[in-house]
């Protein structure tokens, strides 16, 4: 039996539980119940949700930090362009398909989707290839629930994510403001993607994922560089090879398929040994970037006899 802990944490670093429960209002908007309790639509009492025992207590960033400083690429190139371009994104109604190597194939409703989980908050560390780093509480699933009812094939070897395509309204995929070959897309190993960590995240700080956070379907990898934490997902495929991922293609030499944070491994054009805290200033508080971002107790085994320097 595998075991997993979770790093120790300063006394001192511990959000007051009144300061986030007062945060997690309700996960219902726009008329999606998402199928673990929620009313269809207004506010009413918070459903239970479970606490992830993988959940970091550090302090979660603050929502409006979160929400307002982000990478998203469909919106464009400047970390404040997907708040200010983002709203007019259609999440509803959402289709999400689920193919290749599996028994079970389907093409389902993100409502339909997400019907037979379990929510749960998994308040994850955050650390992006630019060497800032925040502390988000997502809400979601575990990626293996999904993978695990579409019942991979034996020759299944990897999974491959594929992002929505509307340049009509995600501004980045259109004309001069193109910056990648579209649609985004990314891949794991399926090893990696079975991992309890592994999440596919509807929401944040309790509420329905904003749409400049990757709404309504977005994967996050909290021992990996955030580039790997595709959002818009509508598309989940298990393959035998290992699949083409977007900034590996864009530049490989600077982004490897397996994007584990590590500290000893410098982006050509920046240092990755120490990270900056989101809202503690520009020229605020740093600190040491720790390997696969604190989550090496957990994930270090996935990649025992691989070399780090070569598989970045």
């Amino acid at each position: 039996m595998v075991h997993f802990s979770v790093p120790k944490i300063p006394g001192s670093e511990i959000t007051p539980k009144e300061a986030y429960v007062s945060r997690r209002t309700l996960l219902a908007a726009a008329g999606m119940a998402l199928g673990a309790g929620f009313p269809a639509g207004g506010r009413a009492a918070q459903p239970e949700r479970a606490r992830s025992h993988f959940s970091t207590d550090e302090a979660p960033t603050s929502l409006g930090d979160i929400t307002s400083y982000n990478n998203y690429y469909e919106f464009g190139t400047s970390k404040s362009d997907p708040k200010a371009h983002a709203g007019g994104l259609t999440t509803r109604p959402w289709t999400v398909k689920v193919d290749g190597l599996v028994n079970r194939p389907a093409e389902y409703q993100l409502e339909d989707f997400i019907k037979p989980y379990t929510l749960e908050d998994r308040i994850f560390r955050h650390r992006c290839v630019e060497a800032w780093s925040m502390v988000i509480p997502w809400v979601g699933i575990p990626l293996a629930e999904v993978l695990k009812r579409a019942d991979p094939q034996g020759s299944a070897k990897f999974v491959a994510f594929k992002t929505l395509v509307r340049p009509s309204e995600m501004r980045g995929q259109a004309g001069l403001f193109q910056t990648l070959d579209w649609p985004y897309v990314e891949g794991l190993r399926l090893d990696e993607a079975m991992h309890p960590l592994a999440t596919l995240a509807v929401g944040l700080y309790g509420e329905t994922l904003p749409n400049q956070n990757g709404a309504p379907l977005r994967l996050v990898l909290p021992w990996k560089y955030g580039f790997k934490g595709i959002k818009a997902i509508v598309g989940i495929r298990l393959v035998e090879q290992q699949p083409p991922t977007s900034w590996n293609n864009q530049a490989p030499h600077e982004y490897g398929f397996y994007a584990n944070v590590n500290p000893q491994v410098d982006h050509p054009r920046w240092s990755q040994a120490t990270e900056r805290v989101i809202g503690s200033g520009f020229f605020g508080r740093r600190k040491p970037t720790l390997m696969f971002n604190g989550y090496g107790d957990q994930v270090a085994g996935l990649y025992s006899g691989l070399d780090l320097r070569a598989s970045f």
